[in-house]
C-alpha cells in the first residue's frame, strides 16, 4: 500500500514519489512542540537520487520514504528574508527539472539541481515533518466555555488585566489579553482612564488597528440614534453577535462605560439605573443545541440566510453571499463562527434542503438556549472596566437602562487579532512554520 504524497524541492523545482504504508514511524508528539522535537531527532535517513525524486531510506525499516514538492526552498534567492515572499516564478522551472548531487550533514540536506544549478537546502526538521505528515495545523487551543458562573473548575474568573500592566511590559500583557480572548471569548482590563476615551483607543491598538466601518472607527456615543441602529437605543438588547451583514464579521468588539448619569444629569454615584451587561458563549450555546437537538444544529448550520445594514440613508450592506447561523469548518467539523442577530436577518429563503418552517424550529430551540440563565453571564460594566471579546463567538446584550450612558469602543480584524496573538504567545520560528508550511 502506498500514499502518493508531495514534499521536498526548493522554490525551483519537481519531482514525483510516493511513501510506503510500512515506512511511516508511529510519531506522536504534542501539535506546539511537534516541531522542536522532530529537529532534535538523531536518526536521520539515507538519502539518495532515483530517477524522479529523492529516496529516504531508515536504517529500522525495508521501506524507502519517497516525497516531492515545489518551490520550498527557503535561500536568499528564492525568498525575500525581510518580507518571506518567493522571488522567483514557479512555472518559470521546467518540469523535468531533476537533482544533480545531494550533500547531508547534522542540519539537513544540500541540494543541486539540474538546469540552473541552483543550491537548496532543507533543514532536517522540515523533511522529516513533511516525510511523516501531510500539512502543518493551526496552533493548537483549548477553549474553555463559559456559563453564568463562568467555566467549570475555573479559579480566575472573570479573565482580568491591570491597566498599569501594559506600561510595564507591553509585550507579555497584549499576550496574556489576546490568550485569554481566544481560550475565554473574553477579557477585561481595569484601572483604564476614563477622562477621555483616548486612553481606551491608545489600548485597543495595541491589538492591532481599529476597524472602520459605516459607523465610523473607534467609537464614543450616547444613546441619541445619531445613527440608525437599536445599539444608540437605552432598550434592552438580546444576545447577538455585531457585523452579521459583513462578509468578515469584526473579530474583536469593545465596550468602555465612561460614565452613567441620571435623568437629572447628576453622576452616576451606585443608583441602579439599568443597563446590566449580558455575554452568551455562542460555542457552548451550539454545543447544547447539538447534544440536545441535533436536526436543529444541522437545520441552522445548512440553511443560509440573507444579512443586511440598511437604516441609514444610503447604506445598504449584505455579505458577498447569504451564510448560516452556524459556521462549521468543512476540514474539522469543529464549529468556526457564530452569526446570529435576528434583527439584521432578512426572508428565510425556500430553496434550502429545509423549509422556512424547519428553519424557524430550530432557530426557536437556538434562541430558548441563548436565554436559559445557566449560560447568560451577567454583569455590570462600571467606568474604568475595559470589556474586549470574540465577535465570533460571544453574543453579547444588555437590560435596559434609564439616563446617559457614555460608551467608546471600536472593532478590530479577526485575522489582525490572531496575528497579534500568535506573535506575542509563539516564537517567530514556530509561526512562520505553521503559517507557510
Amino acid at each position: 500500500m502506498s500514499f502518493k504524497l508531495g514534499i521536498v524541492r526548493c522554490g525551483r523545482h519537481m519531482a514525483r514519489c510516493s511513501r510506503t504504508a510500512g515506512a511511516r514511524r508511529n510519531w506522536k508528539y504534542p501539535p506546539r512542540l511537534q516541531a522542536r522535537t522532530l529537529a532534535t531527532a538523531t536518526e536521520k535517513p539515507l538519502v539518495s537520487i532515483s530517477v524522479d525524486h529523492l529516496q529516504f531510506s531508515y536504517p529500522d525499516t525495508n521501506s524507502d520514504l519517497k516525497r516531492t514538492s515545489l518551490d520550498n526552498c527557503q535561500c536568499g534567492s528564492c525568498v525575500h528574508q525581510d518580507t518571506r515572499q518567493r522571488n522567483f516564478n514557479t512555472f518559470d522551472l521546467p518540469e523535468d527539472i531533476q537533482p544533480s548531487q545531494i550533500h547531508t550533514n547534522e542540519d539537513g540536506i544540500k541540494i543541486h539541481w539540474s538546469g540552473d544549478d541552483h543550491e537548496s537546502f532543507y533543514p532536517w526538521d522540515f523533511l522529516e515533518f513533511y516525510l511523516t505528515s501531510d500539512k502543518r495545523e493551526p496552533e493548537p487551543i483549548e477553549l474553555e466555555y463559559f456559563g453564568a458562573q463562568g467555566p467549570q473548575n475555573s479559579q480566575n474568573w472573570p479573565p482580568t488585566l491591570k491597566y498599569g500592566d501594559f506600561s510595564a511590559n507591553e509585550n507579555l500583557t497584549v499576550g496574556r489579553l489576546t490568550d485569554f480572548i481566544r481560550r475565554n471569548g473574553f477579557a477585561f482590563v481595569t484601572g483604564v482612564p476614563v477622562e477621555s476615551a483616548e486612553p481606551t483607543e491608545k489600548l485597543l491598538e495595541k491589538i492591532a488597528f481599529i476597524r472602520q466601518t459605516h459607523y465610523g472607527g473607534f467609537y464614543d456615543f450616547i444613546p441619541d440614534l445619531a445613527l440608525a441602529d437599536t445599539a444608540y437605543t437605552n432598550i434592552a438588547l438580546g444576545a447577538h453577535t455585531d457585523t452579521t451583514y459583513f462578509t468578515d464579521p469584526a473579530g474583536l468588539q469593545a465596550f468602555h462605560l465612561l460614565s452613567h448619569t441620571g435623568p437629572s444629569s447628576e453622576n452616576y454615584s451606585g443608583v441602579n439605573l439599568g443597563g446590566q451587561s449580558l455575554l452568551v458563549d455562542g460555542f457552548h450555546a451550539a454545543n447544547i443545541l447539538k447534544k440536545e437537538d441535533p436536526k436543529a444544529f444541522e437545520v441552522l448550520s445548512r440553511v443560509k440566510l440573507p444579512w443586511h445594514a440598511s437604516g441609514n440613508k444610503g447604506i445598504t450592506i449584505s455579505p458577498d453571499k447569504m451564510y448560516p447561523v452556524l459556521e462549521v469548518d468543512e476540514s474539522t467539523g469543529k464549529l468556526h463562527r457564530v452569526r446570529w442577530n435576528n434583527d439584521d436577518r432578512g426572508v428565510v429563503p425556500f430553496d434550502s434542503e429545509y423549509s422556512p418552517v424547519e428553519w424557524y424550529k430550530a432557530a426557536r430551540r437556538w434562541h430558548d438556549i441563548l436565554r436559559r440563565e445557566s449560560i447568560e453571564y451577567w454583569f455590570q460594566l462600571k467606568p474604568g472596566n475595559l470589556l474586549v471579546f470574540d465577535n465570533w463567538r460571544v453574543l453579547h446584550g444588555r437590560s435596559a437602562f434609564t439616563g446617559v450612558r457614555r460608551i467608546c469602543g471600536g472593532y478590530i480584524n479577526r485575522d489582525d487579532f490572531i496575528s497579534r496573538w500568535r506573535n506575542t504567545n509563539y516564537p517567530r520560528d514556530e509561526i512562520l512554520k505553521r503559517v507557510i508550511g
